[in-house]
C-alpha cells in the first residue's frame, strides 16, 4: 500500500510503491524490513516515476524547501511534517561558464539532507509498530543528516562510521542525540557493521546506498537547477563520486525532466574520483559494465577525499550505465589539486570540506574535458572538516 502523509492521507497516490532489484527483478512492499535483495544481495530501486509534470510556472508560491516538487517525490509533501527547511541552496557563478551550487548550506552544511529527510521521513510514516530504531553507516555527512532527522523526527538513531571519520563530524552526530558506533577499518568496514545490526528486529536500516528513497530525495538537486535556470539544465554536471548518491539521483531527475518533455537534452554526467580510491573511474576507462565480482578490491589509500572513498560501490553497474548514457565520463583527481582546490574556493569566499573541492580539482585540472555550461557541487562545509594538511 502507500504510504500516506500522516495528516493528510487523501493526498496519496493511488499507485503503491514497491522496491525492485534492477539486477534480478525480485519485488518487495516498502513496507517490508527487507532492506536488500533477498535473490541478489543487491541494493533496491524504487518503482516509482512521476505521474505528472513538476510545474515550472506555479513553484514560486510553494514551500520554500524539497517539498516543493512534490509531483517528482514519491512520498507526498509532509504537511506539517519532516523538514528543516533543506533545500534551495544558491547557485552562484565561479568562472564565465562554470557555476557552483552552494549544497554546503543544507541545515546539517552538506547535500546529504536532500536524502536523508525523505528516508527518515518514510522510516516516520511506518510508524512505532514497525520502526523501534534507525541504524545508518557513513563517513560522516550521511550519518550526521539522518542523525538530524531522526532527532527531528524523535527517531532513535544509531551510526556507524570508520574510526578515523573527522573528530567535528562524529560530535556533530552526537550532538543531535544519535548514538556513534567507531568500527575498526575503513568505510565498507562500518558499512558491514551496520548492515549486521540491520538485520535485527524493529531496525529501519537508513542507508543512503541500499534504499532508493534516498536517491530521490538527492534528484531535487537538479529539478533545482532546472527552476533557477528558468526550465533549463546545463550542458555539463560535474559529480563527486564514491556510492554515487548524487550521481544517480541526478540521473533520475534528468531522465524525468526529459520524459516529461521539460527539457530537450541530458547534460553530460563527468563523474569525479580521488586517484587514491578510483575504483569506478579505472572500470570505466576499461570498458567494464561493472566492478570485477571476483577480484578484490585495491586497498584503500588515504586520501582528503574522505567522503568519496569507497573501495566497492554496491551500485557500480548502474553508475557507469548512467555516465556512459549520458555521453560524460570519469575524472579522477590527485591530493595537491584536492588540497590546492580547497585553497582557490576559500580565496573566493566558499570554504568547503576537501571531499567538496574534488569536482573543482577536476574542473580546472582538464579544462578541455569539460565543455559548455557546467555547474559543481559544493557538497560539504570547510567547518566539517578544517582545511587539508599534509
Amino acid at each position: 500500500m502507500r504510504i500516506p502523509t500522516a495528516s493528510a492521507p487523501s493526498a496519496a497516490r493511488p499507485a503503491p510503491l514497491a522496491y525492485r532489484c534492477p539486477a534480478d527483478g525480485s519485488r518487495a512492499p516498502v513496507e517490508s524490513p527487507a532492506w536488500r535483495c533477498p535473490t541478489c544481495g543487491g541494493p533496491w530501486d524504487l518503482d516509482f516515476a512521476p505521474s505528472s509534470p513538476v510545474p515550472l510556472k506555479s513553484l514560486a508560491g510553494r514551500v520554500n524547501s524539497l517539498w516543493r516538487y512534490e509531483e517528482a517525490l514519491p512520498l507526498a509533501g509532509p504537511a506539517g511534517g519532516l523538514t528543516l527547511g533543506e533545500g534551495r541552496t544558491p547557485l552562484v557563478p565561479l568562472t564565465d561558464h562554470v557555476s557552483a551550487k552552494l549544497d554546503f548550506l543544507m541545515p546539517t552544511l552538506s547535500f546529504k539532507d536532500r536524502g536523508a529527510v525523505v528516508l527518515v521521513e518514510l522510516a516516520r510514516r511506518l510508524g512505532p509498530g514497525r520502526v523501534a530504531r534507525v541504524v545508518a553507516d557513513s563517513s560522516g555527512n550521511a550519518g550526521t543528516a539522518v542523525a538530524a532527522y531522526c532527532a527531528r523526527a524523535a527517531l532513535p538513531c544509531v551510526v556507524y562510521v570508520p574510526e578515523a571519520t573527522s573528530p567535528k563530524k562524529t560530535e556533530q552526530i552526537r550532538a543531535h542525540g544519535a548514538h556513534v558506533v567507531l568500527v575498526p577499518g575503513d568505510r565498507e568496514a562500518a558499512a558491514v557493521a551496520a548492515r549486521t545490526a540491520a538485520d535485527e528486529s524493529g531496525t529501519f536500516y537508513a542507508s543512503h546506498v541500499y534504499n532508493p528513497f534516498f536517491l530521490h530525495g538527492t534528484k531535487t538537486y537538479v529539478y533545482e537547477l532546472w527552476e533557477d535556470l528558468g526550465g533549463r539544465l546545463p550542458d555539463t554536471l560535474v559529480v563527486p563520486v564514491g556510492n554515487g548518491t548524487l550521481l544517480l539521483g541526478a540521473w533520475l531527475a534528468v531522465n524525468e525532466l526529459h520524459a516529461h518533455g521539460l527539457v530537450d537534452r541530458r547534460p553530460a554526467l563527468v563523474a569525479v574520483q580521488a586517484e587514491a580510491v578510483s575504483p569506478l573511474a579505472a572500470a570505466f576507462h576499461a570498458g567494464a559494465r561493472d566492478l570485477a565480482v571476483s577480484a578484490s578490491p585495491a586497498p584503500a589509500r588515504p586520501t582528503l577525499a574522505e567522503g568519496i572513498a569507497v573501495p566497492r560501490p554496491p551500485r557500480a553497474a548502474q553508475i557507469l550505465r548512467a555516465v556512459r548514457e549520458s555521453g560524460g565520463t570519469f575524472l579522477t583527481v590527485t591530493e595537491p589539486q584536492i588540497r590546492a582546490a580547497q585553497l582557490d574556493l576559500a580565496a573566493r569566499g566558499l570554504f568547503v570540506e576537501s571531499t567538496a573541492a574534488a569536482c573543482w580539482a577536476a574542473v580546472t585540472a582538464a579544462p578541455g574535458r569539460v565543455a559548455g555550461t557546467t555547474v559543481v557541487p559544493l557538497c560539504g562545509a570547510g567547518a566539517k572538516t578544517g582545511l587539508a594538511t599534509g
